[in-house]
C-alpha cells in the first residue's frame, strides 16, 4: 500500500491506496486558522502533527500499517514556518493567505532579478516576503531563525528528522530559480539568509527519507517505509489526475480557480500574473492563472439573497447568452492577470429586468470571464488549450460547466466520481518513489462525460467577454 498525506488550510487528509492504485482507505483531521490582526492568517505547528496523529490512528485501526512502503506528501504552499537551531518552532507559521508582508513584497518585486530567476511576480502570500516582514518586524525572531520549512516539509521533519522540500513547493518560496530548479544565493541574501537556512532539495517522486523508528513501533510501519517528496497542493492534484503532460490542463472551480496546464519546458511570464513552478516530476513545469474567488462568489452572492448555490442555479432552466448586467468577481482582489489586491468586485449593467435569476447567470458568467481572462494569460506565454479536467466543487453544476465551457472555449471532461486530489496524488508520488516508477503511472481519471461549448452561443460569450474586459478597466481605476 502507498499514504497519501495532504496538509490544508481546514484539514488533513490522509488516503491508502493499494498497488492498482485503487483506494481502501482514508481519513481527515480538522485544522483551524487564527487571525489575530486584519490580513493575518496563520496555524500552529504542532495542530499539525496532532492532525497526523489523528490520521494515523484512523487508518491503523482499520489497516495493517505494516504494508505501506511509500508516504507522498501535498500541502498548503507559500507557509513560513521558522525554526531554531534545536528545530524548535519560533512563531505560528505564516500562511498562504496572509497580505501582512504587502510592502516587502512590492519592493522585492521591483528588483528586477527576482522575476527573472523566479520566473513569477513576488506575491504578497509567497514565502520570501514573509522573511523580510518578520525581518522587519520581529527581529529578535528573525535572530534565531536556523531553518525555514513550508508546512509540508515540518511534517515531512517530523516522519523523517530530515529538512527537505521539493521543487514545486519551493518554486513559490520566491528564492528558488525556477528554471535552474535549485535555490537563488543572489535571492535569499536579499532576505538576510543564505543556503544554510534552507532544506535540501528533491524532485517529487524521489525519495527524502525514511520514517523514524518511533513513528514505526507507534502505528506498525517498517523501516522501509520511504517518504516521497511530494509536491505542493496544486501540483500534486495535478499527478492525481494525470496532467503531467505537455497539453494537459485542469480547471478547478472551487472556492478560488485555478486554470493548470503541465509543460515539459519553463516558459514564464511573470508580468502575465501567470504562476510558472516547478512539477511535482522531475524535468516539467506547471503554469496556474489564479482567480480569488469562484464558488466563494456564487457562495457570499447566495448568501445575500438568503439562498443556497444548488436553489440558485437549479432555478435558471437552459443556459443562454449572456444579458446587460455583468459581474466582476474581485470580493477580495484578483491574481492573473491583474496581480492587484486592490480591486474589488461590482455589477455592472443593472436595469428593471436584472432579477435574482439574471444576477445569479451574471455571477456564473463574470467567474467563468475570469477564466477566460486566465485563458488568455496562458495563451500569451504560448500554452493553448483545447480541453482541461473539470474539478472541485462548483464542476458538480452542469448549468456553470456549460457556461464555463462557453466562456473559455475550451472542453471540459468531467471524471467519473471519484477523489483525484493532492491526497491520492501524493499517493501516487509514494508510489513512485517506492517502486522507482515514473509519470506512466499518473494516468488520467475515467472521463465520464464532456461538455462541449455551444457554438450556438460563441459569439454572444465573445461579446460579453469584451464588455467583461472594459468593465474591469474601468473599475480597476476606481479602486485604486
Amino acid at each position: 500500500m502507498y499514504l497519501g498525506l495532504d496538509l490544508g488550510t481546514s484539514g488533513l487528509k490522509g488516503v491508502l491506496i493499494d498497488g492498482n492504485q485503487a483506494v481502501v482507505g482514508q481519513a481527515t483531521a480538522a485544522l483551524h486558522v487564527d487571525r489575530p490582526h486584519s490580513g493575518w492568517s496563520e496555524q500552529a505547528p504542532a495542530d499539525w502533527l496532532r492532525a497526523a496523529e489523528d490520521v494515523f490512528d484512523a487508518l491503523s485501526a482499520q489497516h495493517d500499517l505494516s504494508a505501506v512502503r511509500g508516504i507522498g506528501l501535498s500541502g498548503q504552499m507559500h507557509g513560513a514556518t521558522l525554526l531554531d537551531a534545536s528545530d524548535e518552532v519560533l512563531r505560528p507559521c505564516i500562511l498562504w493567505n496572509d497580505t501582512r508582508s504587502h510592502a516587502q513584497a512590492a519592493e522585492m518585486d521591483a528588483t528586477p532579478q527576482f522575476r527573472n530567476l523566479t520566473g513569477n511576480i513576488v506575491f504578497p502570500g509567497f514565502t520570501a516576503p514573509k522573511l523580510a516582514w518578520v525581518r522587519d518586524n520581529e527581529p529578535a525572531i528573525f535572530g534565531k531563525v536556523a531553518k525555514v520549512l513550508l508546512p509540508k516539509d515540518y511534517l515531512r521533519l517530523w516522519l523523517t528528522g530530515e529538512h527537505v522540500a521539493e521543487m514545486s513547493d519551493a518554486a513559490g518560496t520566491s528564492w528558488l530559480g525556477t528554471g535552474a530548479r535549485d535555490w537563488s544565493d543572489e535571492l535569499l541574501a536579499t532576505t538576510g539568509l543564505d543556503r544554510s537556512h534552507m532544506p535540501r532539495l528533491v524532485e517529487g517522486s524521489e525519495v527524502s527519507g525514511s520514517l523514524r523508528a518511533e513513528l514505526c513501533a507507534r502505528w506498525g510501519f517498517t523501516r522501509k517505509t520511504v517518504v516521497a517528496g511530494g509536491g505542493g497542493d496544486n501540483a500534486a492534484s495535478a499527478v492525481g489526475m494525470g496532467t503531467v503532460r505537455p497539453g494537459e490542463a485542469f480547471l478547478s472551480l472551487g472556492t478560488s480557480g485555478v486554470l493548470f496546464a503541465a509543460n515539459d519546458s519553463y516558459a514564464p511570464d511573470a508580468a502575465s500574473a501567470v504562476h510558472t513552478f516547478c512539477h511535482a516530476l522531475p524535468g516539467r513545469w506547471h503554469q496556474m492563472g489564479v482567480i480569488l474567488a469562484a464558488s466563494d462568489a456564487l457562495n457570499w452572492f447566495a448568501k445575500i439573497c438568503e439562498s443556497t448555490a444548488p436553489d440558485l442555479t437549479g432555478a435558471l432552466g437552459e443556459v443562454q447568452a449572456p444579458g446587460a448586467t455583468i459581474f466582476l468577481p474581485y470580493l477580495g482582489g484578483e491574481r492573473t492577470p491583474h496581480n492587484d489586491a486592490a480591486v474589488r468586485g461590482a455589477f455592472v449593467g443593472l436595469e428593471h429586468a436584472a432579477d435574482r435569476n439574471a444576477m445569479t447567470r451574471a455571477v456564473l458568467e463574470g467567474v467563468a470571464f475570469a477564466f477566460a481572462d486566465c485563458r488568455d494569460a496562458l495563451a500569451g506565454t504560448g500554452t493553448v488549450l483545447e480541453r482541461a479536467t473539470a474539478v472541485g466543487g462548483g464542476s458538480l453544476s452542469p448549468h456553470w460547466l456549460q457556461i464555463m465551457a462557453n466562456a473559455t472555449g475550451l472542453a471540459l471532461d468531467v471524471p467519473v466520481a471519484g477523489d483525484f486530489g493532492g491526497a491520492f496524488g501524493a499517493a501516487r508520488l509514494g508510489l513512485m518513489a517506492a517502486e522507482n516508477a515514473g509519470a506512466e503511472i499518473a494516468t488520467a481519471p475515467e472521463i465520464h462525460h464532456t461538455v462541449k461549448p455551444d457554438s450556438a452561443l460563441t459569439n454572444a460569450f465573445e461579446d460579453a467577454h469584451a464588455r467583461y474586459r472594459a468593465a474591469s478597466t474601468v473599475i480597476r481605476t476606481l479602486n485604486t
